[in-house]
């Protein structure tokens, strides 16, 4: 068996590996459905949630302004993929949600791809999918708080090392 500095090296590489593979993935179903792949995020974002959500929670959510976040919105809406709703707490305030017909044609163009990633987790058992689930939850919290580090440093006028920044 590998020593643990060599696992830890092989992990971190193929991390990298998956983030690069995702980022070209989502760049192919924004592409496949017409989006810029920052509105496929903020759909799918939307999709994953139970409630609808105020455009602050979609800037939050997505690591936008909120001024991006409700251009971004207002793009949506005007084209049909989202759905500004009346918050029932505040009348003054409008929730966004995924329009229906969004719905539909996300998880239509998700068929192929969903079966394929869920053919590679039918090779590992219960206990390995737990520490899968267990490292990608734990990992896009330290992705989030480290995105949120080096916008906190952009507007502080830092910059990143050179060194840091091929990590």
């Amino acid at each position: 068996m590998p020593e643990r500095a060599e696992l830890v090296e092989r992990i971190r590489e193929e991390s990298r590996r998956h983030y690069a593979a995702w980022t070209l993935f989502n760049q192919a179903m924004a592409d496949h459905l017409g989006l810029h792949p920052t509105d496929l995020q903020c759909l799918s974002l939307l999709a994953m949630e139970r409630e609808p959500l105020s455009t602050g929670e979609v800037a939050r959510l997505a690591g936008l302004t909120p001024g991006s976040a409700t251009r971004l919105v207002d793009r949506l809406e005007k084209a049909g993929l989202v759905e500004r709703r009346a918050d029932p707490g505040d009348r003054r305030r409008a929730l966004v949600a995924l329009a229906p017909a969004a719905q539909t044609r996300i998880s239509a163009a998700w068929d192929v791809p969903g079966g394929a990633f869920r053919a590679l987790l039918d090779g590992y058992g219960d206990e390995e999918l737990a520490v899968i689930g267990d490292y990608l939850h734990k990992g896009s919290e330290v992705g989030r708080t480290q995105a949120e580090r080096l916008r906190a440093a952009g507007r502080a006028g830092e910059s990143t090392p050179p060194a840091a920044a091929s990590s």
